[in-house]
């Protein structure tokens, strides 16, 4: 990293309520140069509550290929820069990626204020597994997509997480209830850190239910959590491609090392690939 340089702070924003800011990040964005976000006339909402005055320009989705060689180059020339995206941690679906890959390539300093994270935040209160998970984003717009996004997941094993808006979740709900198990726990929470929050714990067909008949539990934003599926792998058949991940790490590694790190890449049980490892050493 080159001290001639300024730097790029990645700023995390509240999602909802406005207390959720640190002291930290107050004084981050008063003090660079400039703040790139992503909905200027949002984010002014913000500063006008902590008193922070820095020049603000717009970086969204459709104009950051063509602005972030800009910042970098103000960057090279000392300046540092605040990025914000409209609420919690940029880049986690939001804008933002350009710019930090572009400031690393160049050696540009970059520094995370953290905060706010919608999906963190969410998951912290779900009381579902939080040891391994995946985050999915949004979800595909037409029902046939999602159905097939759906039936993708039915043997994810980790807990998975995606974002929904209220013009869709009782759509998406309908088309999980109609390929997964009806017993299926299911997590949602809606309006998080906000006046309105909601978090409703249940069964998949309960859910369904729930945001079926209340009118105001589709409105909102939404975050959707599932727990993995529950799979019986005492005498599972591994699959050919899980047992030649198994042969190329016994190619490099011990036989536990092997059944280890395949257990950990494939969600099998370990003992499953270690008998298996066992079949493939015998002459």
């Amino acid at each position: 990293m080159s001290d001639r340089y300024g730097r790029l702070y990645v700023v995390a924003t509240p999602i909802g309520n406005l207390a959720d800011f640190s002291d930290r990040a107050v004084d981050t964005l008063r003090n660079v140069d400039l703040i790139a976000a992503e909905d200027t006339r949002h984010v002014k909402t913000l500063l006008q509550h902590y008193a922070i005055t820095t020049r603000v320009i717009s970086l969204h989705q459709h104009n950051e290929e063509h602005i972030a060689p800009r910042l970098i180059e103000k960057m090279q020339q000392g300046l540092f820069i605040a990025l914000v995206s409209d609420a919690g941690t940029p880049l986690v679906n939001d804008p933002g990626m350009p710019l930090v890959k572009l400031s690393h390539e160049q050696g540009i300093t970059v520094s995370p204020i953290p905060g706010a994270c919608a999906l963190i935040t969410a998951l912290s209160a779900a009381g579902l597994p939080t040891n391994r998970f995946c985050f999915e984003g949004f979800l595909p717009r037409t029902s046939s997509a999602r159905k097939t996004f759906f039936t993708e997941q039915l043997k994810e094993p980790r807990t998975w997480i995606f974002y929904e808006s209220s013009h869709r979740i009782l759509a998406c709900l309908d088309d999980m209830a109609s390929l997964f198990p009806a017993e299926t726990e299911v997590v949602i929470a809606r309006e998080i850190t906000k006046l309105h929050e909601v978090i409703v714990k249940s069964r998949l067909d309960k859910i369904l239910e729930v945001v079926t008949n209340d009118p105001n539990m589709q409105k909102g934003e939404f975050v959707v959590m599932v727990e993995g599926t529950k799979i019986d792998q005492g005498d599972q058949d591994l699959t050919e491609e899980q047992i030649q991940i198994l042969k190329i790490l016994l190619s490099e590694c011990s036989t536990k090392t092997a059944t280890s790190i395949a257990a950990q890449i494939t969600g099998v049980r370990k003992k499953v690939f270690y008998q298996a490892a066992l079949a493939l050493k015998k002459p």
